[in-house]
């Protein structure tokens, strides 16, 4: 029988599964999003993994549904090992013992990962955002704030924004001025949320709504807006498509998606070696070659040459002024300010 060891020097000190015999490999069963991001994954990932350990690694499409997980869990019939899980998720899902907790001394040194990556049931994988974007072949000249996008007078046209508070509330106060690192603190006071929601009247008028993530950028191509909010890969994908569209990642706000492992999995171990092999620095690399998301691993971050660095939210130059989404913030206020939103936007 043929041995193996999984050795991978990337983020993390060295880490080295222990060998195991081929007979023994498992079926690993990953799941995620789908689309451009799950055939990035395919590439930088899985291939590689199973080439590596002999693991062969079956991807199953979802589209974040937490009560699948619950289900699985609740009836110890669990057959999803891996996970891609939102960060608002993780952490109710850690909170219920829906995900089991992670042994990071398996995964990587935490120092060498970008410091919302390590969590106690979650390893963030990549990072995206949500950010303003344009059509460079409808505009004049480029908007380079989101007090551009708040300005109908020197740019005008309907905005796409997405229907929800969350992301809107926080444009919203700075296009009124608010500092990127002061946002949670001005809306997380009654008089910061009367701010916001004051300044969205200001736009109202002007507001395509979009519910899904396809939209901004068809949006925008088809010139029904001037601008939007959108998510950075979306726009990505419509550029290699050939349409010029632009983002502006001045004021963008930067989030995680996090591996996880539901509770009860039995290719705990596997799934584990899984995680650390994909937030190593070279399957961190060469996911950010196939889709325009940020490596967590920092090492991979500063060897990505400078037109790929350009389209990640969190290069050192789009990061500048961007905002990572606080969701705890969202997770004691969220329900309040959606309530609120939906009725300021049924108005």
């Amino acid at each position: 029988m043929r041995k193996f060891a999984l050795c991978s020097k990337g983020a993390a000190a060295l880490v080295c599964a222990t060998s195991v015999s081929v007979a023994f490999a498992a079926d690993l069963t990953v799941v995620n999003f789908g689309g451009a991001n799950g055939d990035a994954q395919k590439v930088a990932f899985n291939q590689p993994f199973e080439k590596a350990t002999n693991n062969k690694v079956t991807a199953v499409e979802y589209n974040g549904e937490q009560a699948k997980v619950k289900a699985m869990v609740e009836a110890k019939h669990v057959n999803w090992d891996v996970v891609e899980v939102e960060s608002g998720d993780l952490g109710r899902g850690c909170d219920e013992g829906l995900y089991e907790k992670l042994d990071w001394s398996k995964i990587a040194k935490k120092s060498e990962l970008v410091p919302e990556s390590p969590q106690t049931c979650g390893a963030g994988f990549f990072v995206w955002s949500t950010a303003l974007a344009y059509n460079a072949d409808k505009l004049k000249s480029a908007p380079a704030s989101w007090a551009d996008f708040w300005d109908t007078k020197k740019f005008p046209g309907k905005r796409g924004m997405r229907k929800g508070a969350r992301y809107n509330l926080e444009f919203a106060l700075m296009a009124d001025g608010v500092a990127p690192k002061d946002v949670y603190k001005v809306l997380g006071t009654k008089a910061g949320a009367d701010r916001a929601f004051k300044k969205l009247d200001e736009l109202k008028p002007s507001i395509q709504w979009w519910e899904a993530g396809a939209q901004p950028p068809q949006f925008l191509v088809a010139g029904d807006v001037v601008m939007s909010t959108a998510y950075n890969g979306r726009i990505d994908a419509a550029r290699k498509e050939g349409k010029n569209l632009k983002v502006v990642w001045n004021g963008s706000i930067y989030d995680l998606d996090y591996w996880a492992i539901p509770k009860g999995s039995p290719n705990k171990d596997v799934a584990t070696q899984y995680i650390a092999y994909s937030v190593s620095q070279k399957p961190q690399q060469e996911y950010a070659q196939h889709i325009a998301y940020g490596p967590v691993n920092k090492a991979a971050i500063t060897a990505l040459d400078a037109k790929t660095q350009a389209d990640m939210p969190n290069s050192p130059a789009n990061a500048k002024n961007a905002v990572l989404q606080d969701m705890a913030f969202w997770t004691d206020h969220g329900d309040e300010l959606e309530q609120r939103f939906s009725a300021w936007a049924s108005k």
